[in-house]
C-alpha cells in the first residue's frame, strides 16, 4: 500500500472503532512520535478524544515534558514502582519470550501447569538460568498493561494504540493474523497504524508540521523506559544505555548503580 491508501485506511478504522464503541474510546498516548501521529489523526477527526499517559517513573524527561504540553491528557500511575516490580519478579532482559522460559525453568523446569513444555530456551541463554539475580518478563504488564487495563475498567474506554507491524517480527507476524480493530478479543483494542512503516510516520510529521518531543534531535530513535534491556545485546555500535551515559549522564548512574542494573549487564557481559 502506498502512504495515501494507508492514511485512508487508517481515518477508515478510527471512524468504525469511534462509531462501534458510541465515541467511548482513547488514545494510549506514549510522548513518541508514533502515538503523537495517532493522536493527531484522530483529533482532526474526533476533537474531544482524551488522550492517555501511562507515567511508569521511567521515561525521559523530555518526553514528560512534552506529553505535559498535549491537551486533554489523563496520566495513569502504576501501583507498583520499577524497584518493587525487580523485587518482586526480577529484572526484564533479552527478550519478553527469553525472559518468560527462564522464569518458567526456574519455577517448575519448563513444564506448564497441562504438562506441557514451554517453549525451548535458546542454548547460548542457558547460562542465564542459574544467574544470581531474579529474571521476569513481567515489568510491562506491571507498569503498563496494568494501569491501563484498571482505566478500561472503571471509565469503559476502548484503547487505539500506535502500534506498527514493521517494528518488530512480532508484531509483523500479529499485523498479518489480527484485524487493526479487534472487537472480539478479551481485551478489544484498535491498531489504526498497523500497515505504516516508520517513513509513513515522519512523512505525516512534515507534511503536517507536527511537533514531536526533542528526545528524537537527540539521536534516539525509541524512547520507551530509559532502562529497558530487552534487545540490548543486538544493538550494534554505541548502544542505548552508552548513548543515555552520554546524553543524561545523572539517570544512567542512578540505573547501573541504584537500579541494580550493573550487576546484571556485567553478567551478561554487555557495555554499558
Amino acid at each position: 500500500m502506498n502512504y495515501e491508501d494507508k492514511l485512508l485506511l487508517t481515518k477508515m478504522r478510527i471512524q468504525q472503532w469511534y462509531e462501534h464503541w458510541n465515541g467511548q474510546v482513547y488514545v494510549a498516548f506514549s510522548g513518541g512520535k508514533d502515538s503523537t501521529v495517532l493522536l493527531h489523526i484522530v483529533r482532526s477527526m474526533y476533537p474531544d478524544v482524551i488522550a492517555v499517559f501511562n507515567n511508569t517513573g521511567l521515561e525521559f524527561p523530555e518526553i514528560k515534558q512534552f506529553v505535559k504540553s498535549v491537551d486533554n491528557v489523563v496520566w495513569l500511575k502504576p501501583k507498583m514502582n520499577y524497584q518493587e516490580v525487580v523485587r518482586h519478579h526480577g529484572f526484564a532482559i533479552i527478550s519478553k519470550e527469553n525472559a518468560q522460559k527462564i522464569r518458567d525453568i526456574r519455577l517448575n523446569g519448563g513444564i506448564s501447569k497441562n504438562g506441557k513444555l514451554y517453549g525451548k530456551l535458546p542454548n547460548k541463554w542457558r547460562f542465564m538460568v542459574d544467574a544470581p539475580f531474579k529474571i521476569s518478563e513481567k515489568c510491562c504488564d506491571v507498569l503498563k498493561k496494568n494501569p491501563a487495563k484498571l482505566y478500561e475498567k472503571e471509565t469503559g474506554l476502548k484503547p487505539m494504540v500506535g502500534v506498527m507491524g514493521s517494528e518488530s517480527s512480532t508484531r509483523a507476524v500479529n499485523a498479518k493474523i489480527n484485524p487493526c480493530n479487534a472487537y472480539d478479543i478479551k481485551r478489544p483494542v484498535s491498531k489504526p497504524l498497523n500497515k505504516w512503516a516508520e517513513v509513513d510516520i515522519y512523512k505525516y510529521i512534515d507534511e503536517n508540521n507536527i511537533k514531536i518531543s526533542e528526545i528524537y534531535s537527540m539521536g534516539y530513535e525509541r524512547t520507551g523506559c530509559v532502562n529497558c534491556m530487552f534487545g540490548l545485546h543486538l544493538e550494534k555500535g554505541e548502544n542505548r544505555l552508552q548513548k543515555l551515559r552520554r546524553t543524561h549522564p545523572k539517570i544512567h548512574s542512578y540505573i547501573i548503580n541504584k537500579m541494580g542494573a550493573k550487576e546484571v549487564l556485567d553478567y551478561l557481559d554487555l557495555q554499558y
